[in-house]
């Protein structure tokens, strides 16, 4: 369990990107998500983007008859839904589409063109209504940081959801350091690197294939290790296989010695420059 903002939560929940609009597929990702409720992956990230409400809806589905309290829920809003009354409409369609009255989590999907000091008003005015628990932001970058925090109320903000995994760590530069100075706790999504076909290339690095042994694990859980190693990081892998979110819930019980991270770190070096933030 990791502390955000006093808030405890499993380290390793679900992403859902891309689930909810294949027929074929919809209850084996259905039950995927049920699976990981109910074996401890209690957070779910979504979207309205997603699908256009697609994925919302088969997490909605897929909550049904599960204890809404034990879940922490996060979705997000697009830019062009920023302003006050779009914003507004958007949440309520979220939450229609999720079958539930609150998020915990409402996230700014991304940098827009609504000032940010009208969204942080409008993202607290969400929150004095009930139906968020609490708002952050995705795809921001430091310069973005920045003045968000320069803004009123925007030290309020929860997390940061960024792409982050060993093979893109372009975060280590300076947003990581900077986030973990002022507390701001960072979402990892894509942390193992849209690998969820089993077919990346990083996998079949020596070194992280070698570290994977020496803890009886396969690579993509040493991926996730990795990322969730500083108890600050929240990762949301995304996959339709229960065995494969069996391994990344069990993924959260590996412990990286000094020499395992000393030798990732080698095999998988830290950015020495500033460079540009990775969205997919």
């Amino acid at each position: 369990m990791i502390d955000f903002h006093g808030v405890k939560i499993p380290a390793i929940g679900m992403g859902t990107w891309h689930m909810g609009s294949d027929p074929g597929l919809y209850d084996q990702q259905k039950a995927t998500l049920q699976y990981g409720l109910h074996h401890g992956a209690t957070v779910i990230d979504t979207a309205e983007q997603y699908g256009s409400g697609d994925s919302e809806k088969i997490v909605g589905d897929a909550m049904k008859g599960f204890p809404r309290q034990k879940i922490f829920l996060i979705s997000k809003f697009l830019p062009y839904h920023a302003t006050k009354h779009a914003m507004a409409d958007a949440l309520d369609r979220s939450l229609e589409r999720l079958g539930t009255d609150y998020l915990d989590l409402y996230l700014y999907h991304w940098p827009g063109g609504t000032p940010l000091a009208e969204v942080v008003n409008n993202m607290e005015a969400m929150k004095k209504s009930g139906k968020i628990r609490h708002w952050g932001v995705s795809n921001f970058d430091l310069s973005d940081m920045k003045e968000l925090l320069s803004v009123p109320g925007g030290h309020d903000v929860m997390a940061n959801e960024d792409l982050y995994n060993i093979g893109s760590r372009g975060l280590d530069y300076e947003v990581l350091p900077w986030q973990r100075k002022h507390g701001i706790p960072l979402i990892a999504y894509a942390p193992v690197d849209q690998a969820d076909t089993r077919g990346n290339g990083i996998i079949k690095n020596t070194t992280l294939e070698k570290v994977a042994s020496e803890h009886h694990a396969n690579a993509f859980q040493i991926m996730l290790a990795w990322v969730v190693r500083d108890d600050h990081t929240l990762a949301i892998p995304q996959t339709d296989s229960q065995k494969h979110m069996q391994e990344n819930i069990d993924a959260a019980k590996i412990k990286l010695t000094d020499d395992d991270l000393k030798a990732l770190d080698k095999a998988f070096p830290k950015p020495t420059h500033k460079q540009l933030l990775d969205i997919i």
